[in-house]
């Protein structure tokens, strides 16, 4: 008997969610994002039927070019109340199944368990969760965590797949760098610059050379990756937020600094109040900007002291505007508050090194 870890990933899980009160819509092409309008700017789909996917319709897709991808397609609006509701049922259930759950979001987690056999274990899962909820999910088995994720995209949809040391290779080898959980275009293109295009020349790279390229850290995580090796420890703790943020696509661009100034300051005292609500305090203030040109920049700061004194949090949000050239009007700005870690409670041990 060996120690497996299995990623429970919901298919297209807003959708699979709607479906669920408007059964009447399964097989068809079904779109969820913004107000459900598809004709209004400024909004983008953030989930898509697999039926609406074969039209080209993606995650991250304005809104209103899905609608001619697919004119034909339901368009529905984002109801975050309802899919954490959903979510939820979905979590008491696995966590029911009696193996230790580490929660990741909405619409995935993972679980361990001893088993012989892992797949069988699995397919027991997906039946809990399709019998409790009503929603499909796919389950990505592997020895360590990153294989168990990878390994979810090869079951879906509603299937199960896995990844280990001994196949992890032959699967993965000859595919793009891209491939990798954590690589993106961006990490690609800089890999290809230097000859390495595939999952193989990765993990075969130099970490010196890694090391030179990407930063003492980052090189050698990358081929880390590229080799697949991950965590092989389940975190059953509760999630604390780390930040809080708010952020606003706006109806009409913004063209002058003192209209984007206003903005910020309504913005952070938006993140203010959330963060005051959960007793909270600010470390560091991030500011979002997002141009005409779709071009999205971001920048930082720590302040003296923790705080949550809106004009604090507000003023740093507009000094970080010296960093940004606004040579474009802004359609996005965005503030993000980083919170300070809560206390231990008095007499509790200390946190386990992982």
């Amino acid at each position: 008997m060996s120690t497996w870890f299995r990623h429970v990933d919901l298919d297209q899980f807003q959708v699979s969610a709607e479906l669920l009160r408007r059964p009447e819509l399964r097989g068809r092409a079904v779109v969820v994002g913004g107000d459900g309008d598809p004709t209004r700017a400024r909004q983008v789909v953030t989930c898509a039927s697999y039926e609406a996917r074969a039209l080209g319709v993606r995650a991250g897709l304005p809104l209103r070019v899905a609608g001619r991808k697919a004119p034909d397609a339901v368009y529905l609006p984002l109801d975050l109340a309802y899919y954490e509701v959903v979510s939820g049922q979905v979590m008491d259930t696995l966590r029911a199944t009696g193996g230790p759950v580490e929660v990741w979001g909405w619409d995935e987690a993972f679980l361990g368990a001893d088993a012989t056999d892992p797949e069988a274990l699995a397919r027991t899962v997906q039946s809990q969760v399709r019998d409790a909820t009503g929603l499909p999910c796919s389950i990505g088995v592997g020895d360590n965590k990153l294989r168990a994720k990878v390994a979810t995209g090869f079951g879906k949809p509603a299937g199960v797949y896995r990844l280990t040391a001994a196949n992890w290779m032959a699967v993965m080898g000859d595919r793009p760098v891209r491939a990798l959980w954590g690589v993106g275009a961006r990490g690609a293109a800089r890999f290809a610059e230097h000859g390495i295009r595939t999952v193989a020349e990765l993990a075969g790279a130099d970490p010196a050379d890694l090391a030179v390229w990407w930063g003492p850290t980052t090189g050698p995580r990358y081929r880390a990756l590229a080799r697949g090796e991950g965590e092989t420890s389940i975190r059953t703790e509760p999630w604390i937020a780390r930040s809080r943020s708010h952020q606003t696509t706006y109806p009409e661009d913004l063209t002058t600094r003192p209209d984007i100034e206003r903005e910020l300051r309504v913005l952070a005292a938006r993140v203010v109040a959330d963060v005051v609500a959960e007793g909270r305090t600010i470390t560091k203030v991030a500011v979002i900007v997002r141009s005409t040109a779709f071009f999205t920049e971001s920048h930082v700061r720590t302040l003296a002291a923790a705080t949550t004194a809106v004009g604090d949090v507000a003023d740093a949000a507009v000094a970080l505007l010296d960093r940004f050239e606004l040579r474009r009007p802004t359609r996005l700005l965005g503030v993000r508050a980083d919170l300070a870690p809560l206390p231990d409670p008095p007499g509790s041990p200390p946190t386990p090194v992982r």
